[in-house]
């Protein structure tokens, strides 16, 4: 249970952690330091969705052959789907846009912005609850090793998203505590979704491969939908590819090496 808390509890920090740096920085995010930390965080989710989530998920029914990646395939989908729906069905407002999406409602600008943040915070929150209930259910797949690292690398990428929160909500005329403080509730829906998916893991056993890939799923549809284009508008955008290329990068040695 110790170490169930320590895989709940590592991303949160990151989180607190990153939306802290909003007391240190100018009211306005650079768009240099926006463009990396955004491709930063695309990277991670990427390389975890692969290394951490599919690749697993297809290795739980190795024994099925050629067929083993039916199980991951459709979790995938249906991972995509669900985000999507959520989307359509959410009101929410992007970083840098000035047209909310999803269904009309009066809803200020902040509580927009916060919505859009949960829905990104779900996946990951998916994800770590899944690669915990594989490693506490002994998988020989995913390691306990595994699973903390997977935290580990949600706490280093939740840092900049921390601060891509907190930064403009100050930019926005919040006082830097306020804007603080929304940084760490928009991070709540991390160990909330983490909890969520590691009691139908522990309640479905055989839907692990399922779960697994749907995590995946769902955090491919935020980096296509929100991660990617943010990071490729405007100048700058080679900045975000260096940004995805050592996201990505690092979380792969982490899960490949130390898991």
């Amino acid at each position: 249970m110790e170490t169930l808390g320590i895989g709940l509890l590592i991303p949160m920090m990151g989180i607190v952690l990153g939306s802290s740096l909003v007391f240190f920085t100018q009211k306005e995010m650079t768009g240099l330091l926006q463009k990396t930390l955004l491709g930063f965080a695309a990277g991670v989710m990427v390389s975890a969705s692969f290394w951490s989530l599919l690749l697993p998920s297809m290795e739980m029914n190795e024994d099925a052959g050629s067929w083993s990646v039916l199980p991951t395939a459709g979790g995938f989908l249906v991972g995509m789907g669900f985000l999507l729906l959520l989307d359509m069905l959410t009101p929410h407002l992007h970083l840098n846009a000035n047209q909310p999406e999803g269904p009309q409602a009066h809803l200020s600008r902040t509580t927009m912005l916060m919505l859009a943040v949960t829905l990104h915070h779900i996946p990951e929150g998916m994800a770590i609850g899944v690669v915990l209930a594989g490693a506490l259910q002994g998988d020989a797949d995913i390691s306990l090793t595994s699973a903390l690292i997977v935290s580990l690398g949600m706490a280093i990428q939740n840092i900049p998203e921390g601060a891509i929160v907190s930064v403009p909500m100050h930019a926005d005329g919040h006082t830097r505590t306020r804007s603080f403080l929304l940084g760490c509730l928009s991070g709540l829906a991390q160990p909330l979704g983490a909890v969520i998916v590691l009691l139908l893991a522990s309640l479905f056993v055989p839907l692990l491969p399922w779960l697994l890939a749907f995590a995946a799923g769902a955090m491919i549809y935020v980096v296509i939908e929100e991660l990617i284009p943010e990071a490729s508008s405007g100048q700058h955008t080679n900045l975000s590819t260096i940004g995805f290329t050592l996201g990505f990068v690092m979380m792969m040695v982490l899960d490949v090496v130390l898991g």
